[in-house]
């Protein structure tokens, strides 16, 4: 398979900017991979699309304001710091910017000095390893300085910081958003649970990576990038319930599908509580494991999520329904529309 195989046109003005008012006031292309059939809808009615039995799968995981600005001491230049991972204590590994004046032994003070880092290691790429220091709580720190980091396409500063985050996000961990849940409401969660739907809750902390373009011409060649996940003991006992009854599992995003796959593979189609790290890369010829049904936005051209998605629904009828998207002007990526596969 060629990276080009999985090419659209995408007019930018189709790019979301900025999130709706009202999230789950966004479109919803329902796509039937077996009929090859096309909805139009409303992401409110996407309760029409589940049935009592199913379970809604979600990431909880939570965006970090990872994106710092700062300066050295000793020369006044300014520095950019966007955090990947906590390696351990209070070590992090991060993208610098400009990386050429962060040698080994470099300090960066933040916010008149409340938090502080020095570099430990030099990473390829722009990557460092820094080892910061503060007072007090490191997270509430973090939480005061740091600025949300929006993908690259988005250009428009986001007034409420909360909108790039899902209404159920808990736990901290991810340098981006698992966007498809950002169509959710409580009130829909909650009509949707008042359904019989059980409501079950994951956890992989997205990394920047999501954003990396694949930059081989054979898709074989691409290496995935590694991510953690966990799956908890009730929420494995809840999906096991639902299959045994004969329900869907529903995934939301390709985050939750990539977390259900990788526990399917490594336990042989089974559901079991587990965590670790995942390079899982689904891609056309792949043979779906756990996942029966999903929601998702509408990605990048010749992304990885591109081919995850023509994985389940075959490359032809989903570059087919990205084609329709676009005729009728669907908004794309982190801040738009969604789709539903089933």
């Amino acid at each position: 398979m060629n990276t080009n195989d999985f090419d659209f046109f995408l007019p930018e003005e189709l790019i979301a900017q900025t999130p709706l008012e009202k999230r789950d006031s966004s479109k919803l292309l329902v796509i039937d991979h077996q009929t090859h059939e096309m909805t139009d809808s409303h992401f409110d009615h996407i309760i029409d699309q589940l049935n009592p039995g199913d379970a809604l799968v979600m990431n909880n995981t939570r965006v970090l304001p990872a994106r710092l600005y700062g300066e050295k001491p000793d020369t006044h230049g300014h520095v950019e710091l966007l955090l990947l991972k906590n390696t351990s204590g209070d070590k992090w590994e991060v993208l610098a910017k400009p990386a050429k004046r962060l040698r080994v032994g470099a300090t960066i003070s933040f916010g008149d000095g409340r938090l502080s880092a020095t570099v430990c290691d030099e990473l390829e790429h722009g990557g460092r390893i820094v080892e910061f220091s503060y007072q007090g709580i490191f997270l509430e720190v973090l939480e005061s300085l740091g600025e949300m980091p929006l993908p690259p396409y988005i250009h428009e500063k986001l007034e409420d910081q909360e909108r790039y985050q899902t209404v159920y996000a808990k736990e901290n961990g991810s340098a981006a958003a698992p966007t498809a849940g950002l169509h959710f409401t409580k009130e829909l969660l909650e009509r949707i649970e008042e359904k019989g739907v059980k409501l079950v809750y994951l956890t992989l902390h997205v990394g920047l990576g999501t954003f990396r373009p694949v930059s081989v011409d054979n898709v074989d060649n691409h290496q995935m990038h590694s991510e953690f996940y966990q799956l908890t003991e009730d929420a494995a006992d809840t999906l096991n319930e639902v299959k045994r009854s004969g329900g869907r599992i529903v995934a939301v995003g390709t985050t939750s599908i990539r977390t259900l796959e990788t526990i399917g593979t490594k336990f042989n189609g089974g559901i079991k509580a587990d965590s670790g790290w995942t390079d899982i890369f689904i891609k056309p010829g792949y043979q779906f494991k756990v996942v029966d049904a999903f929601s998702t936005n509408f990605h990048l051209p010749k992304s990885t999520l591109v081919m995850l998605v023509s994985a389940f629904a075959g490359r032809d009828f989903v570059l087919d329904a990205y084609k329709h998207a676009v005729d009728e002007k669907y908004r794309f990526f982190s801040f738009g529309d969604a789709m539903f596969v089933k």
